[in-house]
Parts: C-alpha cells; structure tokens; sequence
C-alpha cells in the first residue's frame, strides 16, 4: 500500500529587493545541525551527502536505540538531508529543501489498516507544526509493507513495515537559520521515534546532543 500526498502551504518568497542569501548562510545552518538536540534514543551520525542535487548539502543517518547500546538493533531508522541552493529551485518555492525518509516495523493490525498513510502523513506533518515551525510545499510517499511467510517458513509471525519519503521546504528566518534547521531535525527524529513507538518526552526532560560526525 502506497500513499502519495502533497500538502500546499502558502509560498514566502523574499521581500522584493532582497538578494541571495550571503555566503555564510549555508554555514550556520550546518552548525545548527551538529549542535542540534534530540532525544537520548536518537542517534545521529553525519554521513556523505548527495553533491548533485544542490551546490550545499548535509546529510545523517538516523536510528532509535533505546538502551543506546551499540550493538543493540534499531527500532527504526531514517535520513535526513538538507539542501541549499541560493539560487532558488522553482518546485522547492525557496532556497532551502529537506528531503528524508523514516521506517520501522509496525504492529500486523497496522498493514490491514486503509488510514495507515494518512497517520503517517500526519505524524510528520503534526512533528513540524507541534515545533511551530515554517515550512511549505511538502511531498511524499507513505509505503504500508506486509510480509507472510509460507511453506517451511509458515512459522514466521507476518511483518509490517511502514516507511515514509517526505520532503519540504523550511521557511527560515534571516540570521536564525541555525536554530530552526535544529528544530526541522529534531521534527523529523520525533517522527522517527513516534514511528518507534517511544512516548513523547515528558515536560521537563531535557534532550542530549546526538549527531556524531563521520570521520
């Protein structure tokens, strides 16, 4: 079962006059990214980026490890990547674009289930506006898996695996790019562990530094 959705959000487009972002602006938010805090079974690792899609770009891989023991297998795992082109791609309706995936193994209801793209769709969509955050032109694909096993195999319990391919575009502030980059992040790893099946965060709780650089 595959789900195609779009969502259309009024375009921001730069106030007339205003140029091209100035060549720092792709920095700070990279370093908004490394320094980004997410929730302790999260973990980040910054991994080679894509270099045709545009002329910046930082990509990380992402897992849910509850215990966070290193040999532990994840719950669930993902992407996140982010583009910059100052020059603006028309389909992105700005400068910046980031462009994921997410997956996990579900509960066997979940694959008989006809809403399960949509409340997929809806935990991303919910993730980025619960951070309060700006965005538009938003796309993707929910892809809803069963798998049976049959003959010598017929002991195996059926799986499901639900994976979400989303993109969109962050509406970022001028000079705050590097907190609100963190936030868009730390929006796709609450997804990531609601895909997990964690609970939210108590109030209170504070989350730790979690992207690792590869060397």
């Amino acid at each position: 079962m595959v789900s195609r959705i779009s969502d259309q959000r009024p375009r921001q487009r730069p106030a007339a006059g205003q140029g091209a972002p100035e060549p720092g602006v792709f920095a700070r938010g990279l370093q908004g990214i490394r320094a980004a805090q997410v929730r302790p079974e999260l973990v980040l690792e910054e991994v080679p980026a894509p270099t045709r899609l545009a002329p910046h770009a930082v990509a990380l891989s992402g897992e849910v490890v509850p215990s966070r023991v290193d040999d532990e297998d994840p719950i669930a795992t993902g992407r996140f990547v982010v583009l910059h082109d100052p020059e603006g791609p028309e389909p992105w309706e700005g400068t910046w674009r980031a462009v994921t995936y997410a997956k996990a193994q579900m509960e066997p209801e979940v694959g008989h289930d006809p809403l399960a793209g949509q409340a997929g769709w809806s935990w991303l969509t919910d993730a980025l506006d619960d951070a309060q955050l700006g965005w538009s032109a938003a796309a993707g694909t929910v892809t809803c898996v069963t798998s049976e096993s049959f003959g010598a195999l017929a002991d195996r319990e059926p799986t499901v695996e639900l994976e979400i391919r989303a993109s969109w575009t962050p509406v970022l502030t001028d000079g705050d790019e590097a907190r609100e980059l963190a936030a868009h992040l730390g929006a796709w790893g609450d997804l990531l562990c609601t895909l997990a099946g964690l609970p939210p965060l108590p109030d209170g709780v504070v989350a730790l530094t979690g992207v690792r650089r590869d060397r």
